[in-house]
Parts: C-alpha cells; structure tokens; sequence
C-alpha cells in the first residue's frame, strides 16, 4: 500500500535524528575553568546551562569583583566571595577585590560610588536570580553609574557593569539593548588590558554566545575564531579554556552546515579534556552528543552508536540508573540502535529506560509518555515477530500508544490551565519547551497509531486498503493541532508545525489511495482543502526554516 510504504518510510527517518523532546531534557551542568591569574576569585556555574550549546557561560573578570554576574547564561554564573583584601595574578596584573582600588604604593582606597556600586550589583545580581527583573534592571543601571562616578567612564567595572545590564536584556528577550552593551563592555576592555589580552578573548566568547543563541552564525563565528586565536597564544592549545571555545565554534559550523570542519574542532576540544584528564566529566559527555550528533547528520550512524555507548558507560558509572541523565543517555543509544535495525537491544534499553522513569518521575510525566512511544515504535517495526497468526505485537503496540497520548494530552491541558492561571513575569524555557514537547509527542503517536492501523490491515491480507481507524487517527491529530494552536508558544514552534505537516499528508496518502475502493469517504473539495493546508504549513516552515518532509 502506497500509504503504509511512504509512512513507514518517513517514520523510520525520523529515528535518524534526535527527538526534538530531548532537548527540553535537564542538561548537564557545566564547570567552568579558572584562568591562570584570576587569583583567588573562584567561580560558580552550578544553576546549569542555558541551551546545548553551552558549556561555560561566564564572565572572566580577573579582578573580580564579587557581585559580577559571569557569563550569558539563562541562569548565570556567580563569582564567589574572596577571602583577602587584594592579590596579584601571574601577569603582575593587580587584582580588585570587592570594589576596592589598589593604588601604586600600596594603601587602599574607595569612596561612596564603589561602595554604593557593590551594593547596587549584589542586590541587582540576587533580584536577578529571583526572576524579578524590573527591579533588577533598575538597580543594575544604578550599578552602571555609581561604576562610572567612582572608578571612571573606562574602567573595567564598568565593562562588568555593562556585562551584566547585557545579561539582564537578553534574558528579557530585549536584544537590541543588550548588543551594544556587550560591545562597550569588550572596547573598555581592549582599552585597558589591549586587544590580545585574554579578559577581552572572554569576552568576545560572550558575545559569540549572544549571537549564537540568536542564530547569527556569521557574527557567531567571527567573535568565536577571533577568541579562539588570543586563547591560544596566551593560555595554548592544551588549556580547558581553549578548547572551550573551540567548542562552541565547532558548534557554530555544525549548523552552518560544515560538518568536517565542525567535527574536527569537536574532536579536538574533546581530546583536550581528555588528555587533561576530564574525559569523563559532564562537559566532555555534552561534547560527545555533539559529536553524535554531526555523525548522525551525516548518516555515519555506526560511529555515532560507539560514541553514544561510550556516553552511557560514563553515565552509568558516574550516576547510576537512578538519575534522569543515565536514562536519557541510555533512550539516545537506543533509539540510534532502532535506526540500525538492532531492534531487540533498542527495545531492552528502552524498557529499562521506561522501568527507571516510573521509579524517578510520576506516571503523568511527558518524559515517559515519549517513553512510551518509542517503546510501541519498536514493536512495529520489529518485523520478525509479525505476521498473520501472531499480531501480538501490534496489540501491545497499540495499548503503549493509547497511554502515551492520554498523558501527552492530559500534560497539554495541565500545562494550558496553568499558564491561563499564571500571574507572573514570563515563563521559563523549561516550561515552554515541555509544552511544545508534549504537543509534538501527541501528534507523533497519533500519527504512529494510524500506521500501526494500516499494519493491521496489510497482516491480515484485507481486500479493503482502507482502515477507519487509521483515519481517525490522523483525523484526531489533526484536531489536536487545531485545538492548542491558538497558544502561541505552540503554533510559533517549527517542529510542532512540523509534525502536523506530516500528519496532513499522511490524510491525504491514505484518501487518495482509497477514494475508488471505498464509498465517497471523500469529496475532491474535502481533498483539495487538506492539499491546500498542506501548501500554507509549508510556506510557513520555509520562513521558519523548519523541516518540510
């Protein structure tokens, strides 16, 4: 059947890369690394990453003072409290502690600008951390002035000032602001310690990061390659900090599309870690999933499974079955081992995956709906065992299908109700994502059902192509999109629209395919208005750049 041939197909392509729910998953936190002469001033990354691009966020202020917010992070790091009053990095460059100036013979000053500055950022950087930030904005701008009148228009405080009024905007999504802040923030820097000074190369890392999440590659690119080039002649190409932005550069011409180069700048930051002993930290298990990643991209799916298993040893090892970041690590294998075919390891992994949720998260929780999913996946396509006296399989299927879209649903209703409820600034990315991610796990089991229907029916040789149940389901896909569309964090996002593309022309695939065997199921117009929506998602995933397939 021409319907059940294309489906399947598209289905088993779809195995071919990440799920898009994955990366709505917690992330690995990130440790950052103490530059050389940064003192005694130590830093702090633990509130994690903001995105999968991202392993050090910070600001690498080598006088730090201690209320700097560090890096662009969603939930950004903090330099800790300095137990001495002043001390020198390894360049001789003096080092400020806590607003106080060191001047040349020795004695130490302030005035009431540094000390109201200290106090301005530390309230500023706590309000911050709460989410409160109107409040955080005025008193980061009061910060920025109290820097100016007492330490000088062209001071580095300043620049810290600036980072962290940059931070504050491009959390409120306010990018137009925070640009030139970032910018002001790299010339003060240029201007105080020159232009090939390690303090401006982390900042310009900074700044690659805020172009990066925005997608501007080029301008990504550039801030990342001239970093790069001042990170190796100042701290060589053996240090962490180093390979850092190698990183993220290779993360850049990853999604420029330049994977050879991508993969070999990985490679390499990889190797570094590895040599400096730290092969098997969070950060360095990040970067192999990158690697995996471009390996799948690139249909080089054996390697991507050694590198995937090598991700999972580490896992298991470091944390065990009894944390979330072992089984995701462990549902990767799992379903790269699906795409290979080795569908009877992917199915135990993925029950053992399903086992470990149920004991770390409710049973309503989206993270085992997909589970669940990708469970009855595997029994469809675990060919061997299907056939007309044994349709078992299908009947399992069906039945982990059925849950999966009730808990996708009743996540979507949950999380709709609850917005609707909410009172306060914004919502996280977390919770934004989970919706998304709960939308598109409903379409893509709907959708699996209808296949699953359309399976049924080729087993047991009907003379009728047609299944009623195979449209219903798409039907119901169908109006599920149209029934939590009007949230716009759902219709804006290109994989939710993505599958409801697929959905549509699955409909269409199977009327088409049935309209002169079965009675009038439906008219040239019901058929031309479905081809029709089909064209207007397009359009709008060509705009976004979403997937079309």
């Amino acid at each position: 059947m021409m319907f059940l041939r294309q489906a399947s197909a598209n289905l088993i392509k779809r195995f071919r890369i990440s799920p898009q729910f994955l990366a709505a998953t917690p992330l690995h936190r990130s440790s950052p690394v103490l530059l050389p002469n940064a003192g005694q001033c130590r830093f702090s990354s633990e509130l994690g990453s903001g995105g999968y691009f991202s392993d050090s966020f910070r600001w690498i202020f080598l006088f730090g003072p201690a209320a700097l917010i560090l890096g662009v992070n969603v939930s950004p790091a903090l330099a800790e409290e300095v137990s001495t009053p002043a001390t020198t990095g390894s360049d001789g460059v003096d080092v400020e502690i806590s607003g106080l100036r060191k001047i040349e013979d020795g004695s130490v000053v302030s005035n009431i600008h540094t000390s109201k500055w200290r106090v301005f950022t530390d309230s500023g950087r706590d309000l911050f951390l709460q989410g409160k930030l109107e409040e955080a904005e005025k008193l980061f701008l009061s910060a920025l002035q109290e820097a100016k009148e007492g330490f000088g228009d062209r001071d580095p405080h300043v620049a810290s000032a600036y980072n962290n009024l940059a931070e504050l905007y491009r959390v409120k999504k306010a990018f137009d602001k925070a640009e030139p802040m970032y910018l002001e923030a790299i010339i003060i820097l240029e201007e105080s310690f020159g232009q090939e000074d390690v303090r401006v190369a982390a900042a310009l890392h900074n700044l690659g990061q805020f172009y990066l999440m925005q997608r501007k590659l080029e301008q990504a690119r550039g801030v990342y390659e001239r970093a790069l080039k001042i990170k190796r002649r100042v701290l060589g190409e053996a240090h962490p900090d180093y390979a850092d932005t190698m990183y993220h550069l290779g993360t850049v011409l990853s999604l420029q599309g330049k994977y050879k180069d991508s993969e070999a700048l990985i490679r390499n930051s990889i190797r570094i870690l590895e040599d400096g002993g730290q092969g098997e930290s969070m950060i360095c298990t990040k970067r192999m999933l990158q690697l995996a990643q471009i390996y799948i991209i690139t249909d080089r799916i054996e390697e991507a499974e050694s590198v995937l298993r090598k991700i999972l040893h580490i896992m298991e090892l470091a944390k065990g079955w009894n944390s979330l970041e072992t089984v995701i690590a462990a549902e990767r294998l799992a379903l790269t081992l699906q795409s290979l075919g080795n569908l009877k390891e992917a199915q135990e992994l993925l029950k053992r995956c399903l086992d470990a949720r149920r004991a770390l998260l409710p049973e309503n929780h989206i993270q085992i709906a997909a589970n669940l999913l990708h469970l009855a996946r595997v029994k469809m396509f675990d060919s061997s065992k299907l056939n007309k006296s044994n349709v078992a399989e299908l009947d399992m299927a069906k039945d982990l299908l059925s849950k999966s879209i009730s808990v996708a649903r009743g996540n979507l209703v949950r999380s709709v109700r609850e917005k609707g409820n909410k009172q306060s600034y914004g919502e996280s990315v977390t919770t934004v994502r989970s919706r998304q991610s709960a939308l598109i796990i409903l379409l893509q089991s709907l959708d699996a059902l209808s296949l699953l229907e359309m399976k049924r029916l080729e087993l047991e040789d009907s003379k009728d192509p047609y299944n009623s149940e195979a449209e219903s389901a798409l039907r119901g896909c169908i109006s599920a999109y149209k029934e939590f569309v009007n949230e716009k964090s759902l219709s804006d996002a290109p994989g939710v629209k993505a599958e409801y593309l697929l959905c549509l022309k699955h409909l269409v695939d199977l009327l088409s395919d049935n309209r002169t065997t079965s009675k009038d199921r439906s008219s040239n117009a019901a058929l031309q208005e479905l081809k029709d929506e089909i064209k207007r998602v397009e359009v709008e995933l060509s705009k976004k750049g979403g997937r079309r397939s």
